[in-house]
């Protein structure tokens, strides 16, 4: 059966323990589990091309975990999009990785609204 003829079906963000540095999703392909998997810096860069603010700051885990429930509608249909072009295009398949050219690719825009960012401490601060 063709990877066309595929689909991805109950998209959710894993919210539990794991060690990778990103955002970790997982969908079905039928009965294939399929995981997903946008790293922190990847979302930061998409966070920083929409704040535009100038100093780099690093999304932490609540905080990625958060805008991925947020805009779960444009990851999927990212991850979608690179999942159905199958193995010829994602060299992991069925493990698909967004990376930001894909989110480019996309035009897919992020919905910031509820992203609390502290104030970092002065020590944090770039100088220059």
């Amino acid at each position: 059966m063709s990877r066309k003829n595929m689909s991805l079906t109950k998209f959710g963000i894993d919210d539990g323990p794991h060690n990778m540095d990103g955002l970790r999703l997982f969908a079905r392909d039928g009965t294939e589990r399929v995981e997903a998997f946008m790293g922190r810096k990847v979302m930061d860069v998409w966070v920083e091309s929409i704040e535009h603010r100038g100093g780099r700051r690093s999304l932490f885990r609540d905080q990625y975990n958060a805008l991925g429930r947020r805009n779960l509608a444009a990851i999927e249909r990212i991850v979608k999009a690179k999942y159905q072009r199958g193995a010829a295009h994602n060299r992991q398949h069925p493990y698909v990785e967004v990376l930001f050219s894909d989110i480019m690719e996309s035009a897919e825009t992020l919905d910031l609204g509820g992203l609390v960012r502290p104030p970092l401490p002065p020590e944090f601060l770039r100088l220059g």
